[in-house]
């Protein structure tokens, strides 16, 4: 896309998703997550996204490491946005594409923390993680943000949501709201969930176009996989050909479904089409 094209995109999202949020959804944010982030007067050391300015300059040079005052009011919270930027993300067939509609989740999610005076950060995945915005605060951040969901360069590559949540692991320490966008069309190891929503409050929410599901009889055809380069015929027309690639979605939704909840994880399956704000504030209402 063109500055000019990507500008009045951010632009569209931002109009539409700020109606969303403040029709419904802060409130309920608000209410949902107000006060998670309340400690007693203390000093503990240092985390990714900490402001400099609250450095306890006096241990951090007996310690020989980097120590920060924490304030008795202190309530914010941080949000963090996985967002896989895998091939199969730069895909749509209706109205828009995964990676347009994840971006719109975001910014709805994005200005809901910003009402809440809360941070919000980024990390965009596939094989690797390629890209970390530090949480910040504030309108100007979160549209940042959804520029560069918009923008980034999809990779033809199987994602690896293991090496994502490790990432995020080793970096913030301290409890966070982790929402991870995915179509979840990649394996990965089920015990990274359950390491993640130990220490985090983890949703995982699948984004799919209905062609992820089924496949309509278009006769015979060559299916081409956008992350790995494989190419196959197929019989389209065949009915139980349809039918088994239709049972086998089934089955792999299953086992997510099955995965997030043995984590002690939330799960959401969003479809492109679906409006995304009714999802959201049954979530927030029930935490």
């Amino acid at each position: 896309m063109q500055i000019k094209d990507i500008v009045k995109k951010v632009k569209q999202i931002e109009i539409r998703t700020r109606k969303k949020t403040e029709a419904s959804l802060m409130g309920q944010y608000h209410s949902a997550f107000k006060g998670q982030g309340m400690t007693f007067s203390e000093v503990r050391p240092y985390q990714f996204g900490d402001e400099i300015r609250r450095i306890d300059w006096n241990k951090t040079a007996r310690f020989r490491e980097p120590f920060v005052k924490v304030m008795e009011e202190e309530r914010e919270l941080t949000m963090m946005l996985l967002v896989d930027i895998s091939a199969s993300m730069d895909y749509g067939t209706k109205v828009q594409l995964k990676r347009e509609y994840v971006a719109e989740i975001a910014a709805s999610l994005g200005f809901s923390a910003a009402g809440n005076n809360d941070k919000v950060g980024l990390i965009l995945f596939a094989d690797k993680v390629y890209k970390v915005i530090p949480p910040q605060k504030g309108r100007k951040h979160i549209l940042s943000i959804i520029s560069n969901i918009l923008t980034a360069d999809y990779v033809p590559a199987e994602s690896k949501i293991d090496k994502a949540l490790e990432y995020m692991m080793g970096i913030f320490k301290r409890k966070s709201l982790v929402f991870l966008f995915s179509d979840f069309e990649d394996e990965y190891d089920s015990k990274m969930l359950r390491v993640t929503s130990k220490k985090h409050q983890l949703l995982g929410m699948r984004i799919y176009d209905e062609k992820d599901n089924e496949i309509p009889d278009v006769g015979y055809t060559l299916l081409y996989d956008a992350e790995t380069g494989r190419q196959v015929w197929a019989n389209t027309s065949s009915a139980r050909w349809r039918y088994t690639f239709a049972e086998v979605q089934k089955k792999k939704m299953r086992a997510l479904e099955e995965d997030f909840a043995n984590s002690s994880a939330s799960f959401m399956n969003i479809n492109t089409g679906e409006d995304y704000s009714k999802l959201l504030y049954n979530y927030f209402q029930k935490k």
